[in-house]
């Protein structure tokens, strides 16, 4: 017995005898899980047979293999393709035993190495399963350049049966093999509880917890337990709903729920009776592509009864999605636009009547259609990915290094698409992002190279030579266009340390060698060269040595204080925040004095860091890099020698750019406007603040826009020029003399809405003692807040207050007002009402009075009733006929003089019209339909004739009155059934005795007689005649049950006697089915031509499965030649395809091989 495969599965090829013996597995595969495989082109030339691997199980003496190992490759098929060798396509193992699948791949034609996935079901890659369990081996032959997998399966489970895939792919080329696993359970003479067999075996040592019926063959002491009361599960499950499956096996112990599904299943298919309510159920299974449309249908034995669909046990109503349909005892319900959502169980119910299917929607493969391009690029450079795929709204997953690439929180890398496009874009690239970058879906994958280089380093101002004296300071300064470059200081080729007299500095793009005291050791060839670069800069420092004959001296020190530049008033000094400090202030005196600055009661001594103090002969520098606040204060400079002492006191006054505005909120918004208030900064800077900036941004974007290039001075601001429904975000910039500050905190999301305008069309409807009814149409201008309803107030004429009618919005375009004062005159006004606000008041132009209006009964009758109605038989009738009349009228309706039978005919009247509705109208609905409008004394009638028809009988009685020459008369009478209507005319047709091909002759012939003319001499005709009328022909036609033969004159003929030869053969094809290689989306087709009498009966096969009317296939018969028409086929269409042949005397058979290959790559 063949392995069951569900009807989603593409059928395989004929199993080997030994797999065509074995037993059906305990649980056919799930039908979703292995999608047709695509055969791939034939190779150039045959590959040769792999040898066998090396890890192949031991053969025993007998040459048998081991019990517990499964010969799954037994029965392997070799195709023309990259397999040399495939897994058999069917296997069977016992539960616990283990299994190998084996393939080979002929390598010889390919330019890379092949990459193997093994899948189970649809896209399930068991490369992420590897383990104890799934062992995976690769071997290959260098002599015969042939790779050999293996799949290894250790003690299977009854989960691992199903089917399974085996994909191999290098390049441009692809092939694949599906295969299935069946688990049978193994024997045991020990007869089990039914629910131990579901449960999972804590006796197995490693394997605990798992559901491994191996250890139930483990030899176990017989535990003896007190008896309980045994529970039938499966009689309970029978009767239970399907929700409460699964509490019944938490209840009782079941862990395999598949294995009880299935079982159940089988028990509910042999227990199943036949349906009273169903004459035809659901299939058990259907397949449809992802984005077609599938039709479920039933056949119901009584047409009026209820019917209801499910999906997953929930009711399916109509929509454009669900589509239910009636014709005659066929209930179909058709889903458009399959997606995988819609992959599940369906039931149509009949009061206590069920049949159940499953739809599987078929997902095809994601291929990509253009490939990624090698990117070449700088460091800092803007790199752009482009991969173009197959389908819109594909799922692409972007890998680098074989890791999967995720937006961070810095959004180094970013993902976009655009229909088939995809893009990984890289903002700012670094020399960490060289690789190899992967697009991946789940039909291929592409990948290119992305190569980083250094920027080329410029050189903007070079080290110059320098000749100093002793104990002067020497400084080697250089500048280079990267501010993060680092480099070293070199002596004479040896690298200069810092410490001591050598200091080095690195401050934005300037590199400094300081040298203090500068001795003649110093004097040499200094190099500064950048990390990373092939670069260096070099300069000489010249000593030179002068003698100067010293005669001791003293001089009072004296501070020289520079007034100009930053100084703005006396001894006051203003710097920027974050501006550089230096103060240079020349120091006489003999010998050389002490400097001290001060600070507060801080000394400041400080030779290096931010704030510092640097000395040279005559000149006392103090340095702040980068001020801040704390800066400010006063200073304090001493120089005493032992000649006297000097003081000179200085403030710095450090300003800055204010602090952020506080507190934005938004205080109104218009329709495309929103006036935004701010409370001024807490410190202006030490500046006055001068005015503000605006900016704003659409919430989640990251794009900010200005809306002042002008300073505003005030703290309020109308934004304009907003779109209408889009949320946005606004902050704002103080601006003083000294810069802008740093954007306030954002104000909180809102969006631009304007109230709506007034209602329109406000009329009254109706009016009676009491209430007045109102009817208006929405407001011409609703804007993206739309409307929340409706207000209505009215007041009584000369007053000037509005009353409600209601405290909650009327959704409604129409409201009665109730309650009102009897005889008063009363306006009222509507507004319309949204998140903005209410709208103006739509006001009646005139007061209304409130009393009864009599108006008297009026039935207007609409055009086409006014004359005869005429429908056909079967054809659905629906009257909807207007009338008038206050108070409401009293409505009845009479046929022929008779009430209706309201079990054949429908009437619904409401306050303004009355409906007559027949389903599905018959003969006898014929007649004359009086519609009575009625108001007390007051009455008004009108007079429907309907008249139902069909196609007439045949006529009847037709003669051949006369023959002669070569024309016969013919004559009939009118049929006896006309169809209710009159006959417009009648066909004649003639037919030769030897052909009986019929030819009409004449066409819409009035009378009832005719003359056939033009027949040929020598043949016997016979006519025949169909009636006409409004519905068309009759079925059938009156017949001539004599024969007008055309006599030859003055001529005999002496016929020979022959034999009749018989024509009779079996079914032979002249011309036999050819193998094609086609590309896919192409339309193809396949020939071959077929003789046999009696004529043969054409049968065309796919895989060996009868093709039926499949919308993807056109079969065509033409004389004997016979021709498959495939509409753009898929990969999934290839396969062997046969045609056969069959009539009483035998039968022939012809197939062939089609292969669809892919549209390469642009």
């Amino acid at each position: 017995m063949p392995v069951p495969t569900k009807p989603a599965k593409k059928p395989a090829a004929k199993a080997p005898p030994a797999a065509a013996k074995a037993p059906p597995p305990a649980e056919a595969p799930p039908p979703t899980e292995a999608p047709p495989p695509t055969e791939a082109p034939p190779p150039k030339a045959p590959a040769p047979e792999a040898p066998p691997p090396a890890d192949a199980p031991p053969l025993n003496q007998e040459g048998e293999l081991p019990d517990d190992e499964t010969p799954a490759n037994e029965g392997k098929t070799e195709l023309a393709g990259l397999f040399v060798e495939k897994p058999a396509e069917s296997a069977t193992a016992l539960a616990g035993s283990d299994i190998t699948f084996t393939a080979r791949v002929d390598s010889s034609s390919l330019t890379r190495k092949p990459v193997m996935k093994w899948l189970k079901g649809k896209w399930l890659d068991l490369g992420s399963k590897a383990g104890k369990h799934l062992q995976f081996k690769e071997t290959y032959d260098r002599n015969t350049k042939i790779y050999t997998y293996e799949m290894k399966i250790v003690k299977v489970l009854d989960s691992d049966a199903g089917g399974y895939r085996c994909e191999v792919s290098s390049k441009d080329k692809f092939d694949s093999s599906s295969f299935d696993l069946a688990v049978e359970a193994p024997r045991t003479e020990e007869k089990d509880n039914i629910l131990a067999a579901f449960k999972r075996s804590g006796d197995a040592g490693e394997d605990a917890g798992d559901l491994d019926f191996s250890a139930l063959l483990k030899k176990r002491e017989v535990k003896h337990e007190e008896p309980k009361e045994e529970v039938d599960v499966w009689e309970i499950l029978k009767t239970a709903k399907p929700c409460d499956f699964e509490k019944i096996a938490f209840q009782y112990g079941i862990t395999d729920l598949r294995g009880m599904l299935k079982r159940l299943k089988k028990m509910k298919k042999v227990e199943e009776k036949k349906s009273e309510a169903f004459l035809k159920k659901l299939d058990s299974a259907y397949s449809v592509d992802k984005g077609n449309k599938i039709k479920l249908s039933v056949e119901i034995s009584n047409p009026d009864a209820v019917i209801k669909w499910l999906r997953n046990g929930q009711e399916i109503k109509p929509s454009a999605k669900y589509i239910f349909e009636q014709v005659g005892l066929k209930r179909i319900m058709t889903i458009n636009r399959c997606t995988l959502a819609d992959d599940a169980a369906y039931e149509c119910v009949i009061g206590e009547d069920k049949c159940f299917t499953e739809v599987f929607v078929k997902e095809p493969p994601v291929l990509i259609t253009r490939l990624l391009d090698d990117q070449h690029v700088v460091v800092g450079d803007r790199v752009e990915f482009e991969v173009e795929v197959s389908e819109e709204g594909a799922n692409v997953k972007w890998m680098k290094d074989g890791v999967e690439l995720t937006r961070e929180e810095t959004f180094k890398y970013r993902f976009k698409k655009d229909g088939r496009k995809h893009w990984l874009i890289i903002n700012e690239t670094t020399k960490e992002d060289i690789g190899m970058y992967y697009a991946q879906t789940n039909g291929g994958e592409s990948k290119a190279e992305l190569m980083v280089e250094e920027k080329e380093l410029k050189v903007l101002q070079s080290i110059a030579d320098l000749t100093v004296k002793a104990s002067d300071q020497a400084m080697f300064k250089c500048e280079v266009s990267d501010e993060k470059v680092t480099g070293r200081w070199f002596k004479d080729g040896v690298e200069v340390t810092s410490g001591g007299r050598f200091k080095m500095t690195h401050i934005g793009r300037v590199h400094k060698l300081i040298i203090d005291d500068v001795k003649p050791e110093d004097e040499g060839d200094y190099t500064f060269i950048p990390d990373g670069h092939a670069l260096s800069l070099s300069a000489k420092l010249n000593f030179l040595e002068i003698k100067i004959d010293y005669v001791p001296r003293q001089d009072p020190p004296k501070i020289h204080l520079d007034t100009t530049g930053n100084v703005v008033s006396q001894n006051t000094i203003i710097v920027v925040a974050g501006n550089k400090l230096r103060l240079d202030v020349e120091i006489t005196g003999e010998p050389a004095p002490t400097v001290t600055w001060v600070k507060g009661d801080k000394v400041i001594d400080e030779v290096e860091g931010r704030v510092r103090v640097e000395s040279r002969k005559d000149l006392s520098c103090f340095v702040i890099e980068g001020t801040e606040r704390e800066d400010e204060g006063k200073y304090t400079i001493t120089v005493v020698n032992p000649a006297g002492e000097d003081k000179a006191v200085l403030f710095v006054k450090i300003v800055d750019v204010p602090d952020p505005p506080e507190f934005v909120r938004l205080t109104a918004v218009g329709e495309d406007c929103a006036t935004v208030v701010w409370d001024p900064p807490k410190f202006d800077g030490g500046q006055p603040v001068t005015g503000y900036l605006m900016e704003r941004k659409k919430k989640g974007s990251q794009r900010w826009m200005k809306l002042n290039f002008e300073i505003h001075p005030e703290t309020t601001y109308e934004a304009t020029r907003m779109i209408e429904g889009v949320l946005y975000e606004m902050r704002v910039y103080a601006v003083n003399g000294i810069g802008v500050s740093q954007p306030s905190v954002n104000s909180r999301p809102f969006m631009p809405i304007a109230i709506t305008s007034e209602p329109t069309h406000l009329t009254v409807d109706d009016v009676t003692d009491t209430t007045c009814t109102l009817k208006w149409r929405a407001p011409e201008k609703q804007g993206s807040g739309g409307i929340d309803g409706y207000l209505i107030e009215y007041r009584k004429e000369g007053e000037t207050e509005w009353i409600k009618t209601h405290t909650d919005l009327i959704e409604r375009n129409s409201f009665t007002v109730r309650g009102l004062p009897t005889g008063e005159k009363v306006n009222f006004r509507v507004r319309a009402v949204n998140i903005a606000g209410k709208s103006q008041p739509a006001i009646l132009r005139e007061s209304v009075t409130v009393r009864e209006i009599v108006q008297y009964p009026k039935i207007r009758l609409p055009r086409q009733l006014r004359t005869t109605y005429m429908k056909k038989v079967g054809e659905k009738i629906n009257l909807v006929i207007p009338f008038e009349g206050k108070p409401r009228p009293k409505v009845s309706w009479l046929k022929d003089g008779q009430e209706l039978d309201m079990r054949k005919i429908g009437i619904r009247t409401s306050d303004f019209d009355t409906i007559l509705f027949i389903r599905s109208a018959e003969l006898e609905h014929t007649g004359k339909y009086e519609l009575s409008v009625q108001i007390e004394n007051m009455e008004d009638k009108a007079v429907v004739d309907i008249c139902v028809v069909e196609k007439p009988g045949p006529p009847l009685l037709v003669k051949i009155m006369d023959v002669w020459g070569f024309n016969a008369a013919l004559e009939w009478k009118p049929p006896k059934n006309s169809g209710n209507t009159e006959i417009t005319g009648y066909t004649i047709q003639k037919a030769d005795k030897k052909t009986m091909e019929w030819f009409t002759v004449y066409e819409h012939n009035r009378r009832t007689s005719c003359t056939v003319s033009d027949l040929v001499m020598g043949n016997e005709y016979y006519f025949r005649v169909f009636s006409e009328n409004i519905c068309g022909v009759s079925d059938e036609a009156g017949y001539t049950k004599n024969t007008a033969a055309i006599q030859k004159t003055g001529l005999r003929i002496k016929t020979p006697e022959y034999k009749e030869k018989d024509m009779r053969g079996s079914p032979k094809f002249t011309q036999p089915l050819v193998d094609r290689s086609v590309v896919a989306g192409y339309t193809t087709a396949i020939t071959c031509s077929v003789r046999g009498f009696p004529k043969p009966k054409i049968q065309w096969m796919k895989n060996k499965m009868l093709i039926g009317e499949d919308p993807k296939f056109l079969m065509q018969n033409n004389q004997g030649v016979l021709t498959l028409n495939i509409r753009r086929p898929s990969p999934y269409d290839g396969g062997k395809y046969s045609c056969r042949a069959v009539n009483d005397l035998g039968e022939d058979e012809v197939e062939c091989k089609l292969e669809v290959r892919a549209v390469p790559a642009q």
